[in-house]
């Protein structure tokens, strides 16, 4: 068969378009401002993808039901030259001249999404769609080790979306992480600022944050707050740490140490991950003499013994269900009474992700599945040891299991 030129001009698109739909990770996670064009940029870079395929390959377009779906299909069709293509309107099929085909799929029926091999797709709406639709989306690339890209409004924190996006934001590996607010729009040329504005205006706080600046809603499960929490950011300090808080890595986790000066802002922040014997030294050789909590639970404890060995200032905390309650609810007091700051970064991605719920034993603090909380309980460990002497510390741990911080004065 005799291969047949078609001219293909890519549509205009502004800088942060390119750069999320071409980042070299195969999984782009981007939370965007309605209007943003992350759908317009999405086609072009999965019509690109099939123009490149070969005969028979199959491209996904996934949104949250059928309905949605077609109106990409709709749009693409009027976008692309008619002699590159053909469609089939029943089935919602573009078969482009080399004969790849893409498909336009709804996700409210995430069983008809298994079994084929693609080998790109397009999440569209990801905090609309079902979570068992990106299973099985995912299942698709797995033989052909195609690239996805996710985008989508904001919609709240308990989504998988949402929870994808923290993942690839703290640096998982091939993954990229993006946002495109209105005003990259704006700056984009492709959204009029008093059309912003209007909205601003007319809509509910809450709605035109998750709406025009991807900034999640609190809907309820953060312990903390997330206005508190972004009230409480601020760059590090340069001045010297007058305590410590430390989290040790088990398994897949971060060893984490957050120092904080005497004013309550964080001057160090130490995240890695070591053998024991690296780790140790690390912690030692940052901490030197200053005053640090440090989680002694498990395999902590040996940790804490050869710190204590090493002549430092380390006492040790060891968690339970009870005592991570006591101690989360310090943190959440000094973060809403702006008595301890943070920069943007892992602290404060971490805050914004944590999670409670009320279980039949008291309330249960932790991570969202496939997260990290280590920055958090860092910081919990070293805004309980600056609120309290050494000497009250020393009566607390000799003489009950758990170490509750007091409320009054975290």
């Amino acid at each position: 068969m005799t291969a047949t030129a078609i001219p293909y001009i890519r549509p205009k698109l502004y800088p942060k378009q390119r750069a999320f739909l071409y980042t070299p990770c195969r999984y782009s996670i981007t939370e965007a401002s309605t209007k943003s064009g992350k759908t317009v940029g999405c086609m072009a870079w999965l019509t690109e993808q099939a123009a490149l395929g070969k005969d028979g390959q199959n491209y996904w377009w996934v949104a949250p039901t059928s309905e949605v779906a077609r109106i990409a299909f709709g749009r693409l069709k009027r976008a692309i030259p008619r002699a590159f293509f053909t469609t089939n309107d029943t089935r919602a099929t573009i078969s482009l001249a080399n004969g790849t085909i893409i498909w336009f799929k709804g996700a409210d029926r995430p069983d008809n999404l298994y079994g084929e091999d693609v080998y790109a797709a397009v999440i569209d709406e990801a905090s609309r769609c079902k979570e068992e639709a990106w299973h099985a989306v995912r299942t698709t690339l797995t033989a052909t080790r195609g690239p996805i890209r996710i985008i989508g409004n904001v919609k709240g924190r308990k989504n998988w979306a949402y929870h994808l996006a923290r993942k690839a934001e703290s640096g998982s590996p091939d993954m990229a992480y993006f946002k495109l607010t209105a005003y990259d729009a704006i700056e984009g040329g492709i959204l009029d600022p008093a059309e912003v504005e209007d909205a601003r205006d007319v809509l509910p706080d809450a709605v035109f944050r998750e709406n025009y600046l991807a900034e999640p809603s609190d809907d309820g499960g953060n312990p903390f707050g997330l206005t508190h929490i972004r009230a409480c950011v601020a760059p590090m300090t340069d001045k010297p740490p007058v305590c410590w808080g430390w989290d040790l890595a088990k398994s897949v986790d971060w060893t984490v140490g957050i120092g904080l000066d005497k004013a309550g802002y964080t001057c160090k922040l130490e995240r890695f991950q070591n053998p024991w014997e690296l780790t140790l030294a690390k912690v030692k050789s940052v901490t030197a003499k200053t005053p640090a909590l440090v989680d002694s639970t498990g395999v902590g404890d040996p940790v804490l013994e050869a710190l204590q060995k090493s002549g430092g200032a380390y006492q040790g905390f060891k968690f339970t269900s009870s005592s991570k309650q006591q101690l989360m609810e310090g943190l959440a007091v000094a973060i809403q009474q702006r008595q301890v700051h943070f920069p943007e970064g892992p602290i404060s991605q971490e805050l914004e992700t944590f999670e409670y719920e009320y279980t039949r034993t008291g309330v249960r603090y932790t991570a969202p599945e496939g997260l990290h909380d280590d920055c958090v309980v860092a910081l919990a460990l070293a805004v309980a040891k600056r609120g309290h002497t050494s000497e009250a510390m020393d009566y607390t741990i000799a003489h009950t299991s758990s170490y509750a911080p007091r409320k009054a004065h975290a």
